[in-house]
């Protein structure tokens, strides 16, 4: 018998002043049996820092052919394609073909040498932007995730902070390559 997800719930009050956006947002995520609860913070967060509407979490790891998230424009085009973690090349090329943008956060134990192993040619894709999360800054953020759970998010200066009300953690994404 295969293991079922744990289910999050999760309530954002998102004040980002880089875009103007201010948002309060509802979401269920998933933790599939497979994941982290460190990834799923950096999927949550991916999701913050793009709010827009019709911006979705997607099935997630176990469909092959779908990011972590997306956005579909009103003809049901995909607008924007937004992986997390280390996704080889090839996976990242058929996103930049399928979406009119493309976005990657990066993160992991071992994303400085996934980089160094394949940023020059993740940088060459056309319409694609890289940035990397800290490892100790996503761990930080997990573990201010409860099964239900309300965040204040902050985004100011590219700096995102993130509070449940107990405690506080801040992020600061790493540009690692930008879009043409």
């Amino acid at each position: 018998m295969a293991l079922k997800p744990t289910i999050y719930k999760v309530k954002v009050e998102l004040a980002d002043n880089d875009r103007q956006c201010f948002e309060s947002l509802a979401t269920t995520l998933a933790l599939h049996p497979s994941e982290t609860l460190e990834r799923m913070a950096a999927r949550l967060l991916a999701y913050c820092l793009n709010a827009a509407p019709g911006l979705e979490f997607t099935r997630g790891l176990s469909t092959v052919d779908e990011p972590d998230i997306w956005q579909h424009d009103m003809g049901g085009d995909i607008e924007h394609w937004i992986e997390v973690g280390q996704p080889e090349h090839q996976r990242l090329r058929k996103a930049c073909g399928r979406a009119r943008q493309v976005s990657l956060y990066a993160f992991g134990k071992s994303s400085d040498t996934w980089w160094r192993l394949n940023g020059e040619a993740i940088a060459e894709l056309p319409h694609l932007q890289t940035w990397q999360f800290r490892r100790p800054e996503i761990v930080a953020v997990a573990a201010l995730l409860d099964r239900t759970v309300q965040l204040s998010v902050s985004i100011v200066g590219g700096m995102i902070y993130v509070d449940n009300g107990r405690d506080s953690a801040s992020v600061e994404p790493k540009v690692l390559c930008a879009a043409e």
